[in-house]
């Protein structure tokens, strides 16, 4: 085979670099930002920080006292960043795992144990994916104010996993159903039962397609707005994303953008150290006939 030319060869490379720089740019110049001086954001070059501060991340986690101005104060009655914090992680933790758990029950009753008509109960619970969530507001509001969940935690636990379980379903269950059967009957052979097959064999089996379905979970959730915000009215009670959303800061303020900053970062960490996993799991799940 002759080798490729050297222009070929450029122009790949070319397109590589700048698919990297156009989706890690965002990322860059939010960091660019919280890192700058009020001073600095104003009369400096946007895309580079001169004098890197961290006061806009140690405002966030400073304790009420006394306030310096006017702006401080509001920055100070406006910005519970702890209790954002805990709440965020509660609820990630709280969503994804109970995704997981959900999403693997469903996917192996439809891709394993194919009831009839499996294959259209997986096309039809895809389907529900794609509805737009804003259409949905008015009859979730309702679900939750009758189940007392309203300015809750507890209601974005609920709803959360629905933006995410119809993909999760879907992949789990292709993938369950592609995989060979031979592995779970050798073990029922043996003797386990098909509780110990499952766990011992096809879950530790199934794992990139976990990381896929968890990693996506945790990106649909870390990018709502719109419904912890509707849900979630008092500051004690609301996550990061909803609560730096809603706060009313001045234009020379950067303690916002170290906060979407704190968001973000571990969420690109997870994806960036999983990204092989995620990968293979969507490889896995999306073969043919699936």
């Amino acid at each position: 085979m002759n080798p490729r030319p050297w222009w070929a060869k450029l122009g790949r490379l070319s397109l590589i670099l700048l698919a990297t720089v156009y989706c890690v740019f965002p990322i860059y110049f939010m960091v660019v930002q919280s890192l700058k001086t009020a001073q600095e954001d104003i009369f400096g070059n946007p895309l580079i920080v001169m004098h890197p501060t961290l006061e806009n991340f140690e405002e966030l986690f400073e304790r009420k006292g006394e306030p310096r101005g006017f702006v401080g104060s509001v920055l100070r009655r406006s910005y519970p960043f702890l209790d954002w914090l805990e709440n965020t992680l509660v609820v990630f933790a709280g969503t994804v795992s109970l995704t997981l758990v959900v999403s693997v029950a469903a996917a192996y009753a439809l891709g394993r144990l194919r009831p009839p008509g499996f294959r259209w109960w997986r096309r039809v619970i895809f389907a529900t994916y794609v509805i737009p969530q804003t259409i949905l507001f008015v009859p979730l509001y309702q679900v939750v104010n009758r189940l007392g969940l309203d300015d809750n935690l507890l209601a974005l636990l609920l709803i959360y996993p629905t933006m995410a379980l119809p993909f999760c379903i879907w992949i789990l269950s292709a993938y369950f159903h592609n995989l060979s059967r031979e592995i779970e009957e050798a073990a029922l052979i043996e003797g386990a039962s098909r509780a110990t097959a499952f766990f011992r064999i096809i879950l530790p089996m199934s794992r990139p397609v976990l990381v896929a379905a968890g990693i996506f979970t945790l990106g649909t959730i870390a990018s709502d707005f719109m419904i912890a915000s509707v849900f979630l009215l008092s500051p004690e009670n609301q996550t990061i994303p909803a609560g730096l959303g809603t706060v009313e800061v001045a234009l020379d303020e950067l303690a916002a953008v170290a906060g979407i900053n704190l968001l973000a970062i571990p969420v690109v960490l997870i994806s960036a150290l999983f990204a092989r996993g995620y990968v293979r799991g969507l490889t896995a799940s999306m073969i043919e006939g699936s």
